[in-house]
């Protein structure tokens, strides 16, 4: 779309959560993705995380995160799909203020060109909650390239119009990363 070239860019606070059973820091190619992405675009690594999937041990991690006046978006990525041990969208859900319902709609759509008809096995997930931005993503590499490239990329420039989802966010002074 159209970015206004007036106004400054404003970096965001972001916290970054993968979820998995298998993966370590070091083998945690999706979370670095978007460590990668986040950091290029100029925003600020707030915090990173990797929990097993564990419905209780997600939520009380994001509530955290949702609760500190620092952090004002936290992406997760890993445990929205259907096995057992997936339970990303149970966990958070119950945390949101507002779902953003288009962000799965789109994200699915998006997806299509690369996985087809897969795709509606993805329970990607978006809402507000204190004032801080959760998205749940898929755990592959590929998804968090195409959630942070085909959507928050741009949701996340306050330079992005007609909108974009800064002026939603609770105001935070730049942090120093913790990751």
């Amino acid at each position: 779309m159209k970015a206004k070239a007036d106004v400054p860019f404003v970096p965001l606070n972001i916290a970054v959560l993968t979820v998995s059973d298998t993966r370590t820091l070091e083998t945690d190619t999706s979370g670095q993705v978007f460590v990668d992405r986040l950091t290029a675009a100029g925003h600020n690594l707030a915090a990173r995380v990797l929990l097993k999937d564990d419905l209780y041990k997600i939520r009380a991690q994001v509530a955290t995160w949702i609760a500190e006046d620092v952090v004002q978006v936290v992406l997760i990525t890993g445990g929205t799909g259907f096995t057992g041990r997936d339970s990303t969208p149970e966990a958070v859900t119950c945390l949101l203020d507002k779902q953003v319902d288009g962000f799965g709609e789109l994200f699915r759509q998006i997806s299509v060109a690369d996985i087809g008809t897969s795709t509606v096995q993805s329970r990607a997930l978006a809402g507000l909650a204190n004032g801080t931005l959760v998205c749940c993503l898929p755990g592959s590499t590929n998804a968090v390239r195409t959630g942070w490239d085909g959507i928050l990329a741009e949701q996340l420039d306050v330079r992005h119009r007609p909108c974009n989802f800064v002026a939603h966010l609770k105001q935070a002074d730049p942090c120093e990363s913790r990751g």
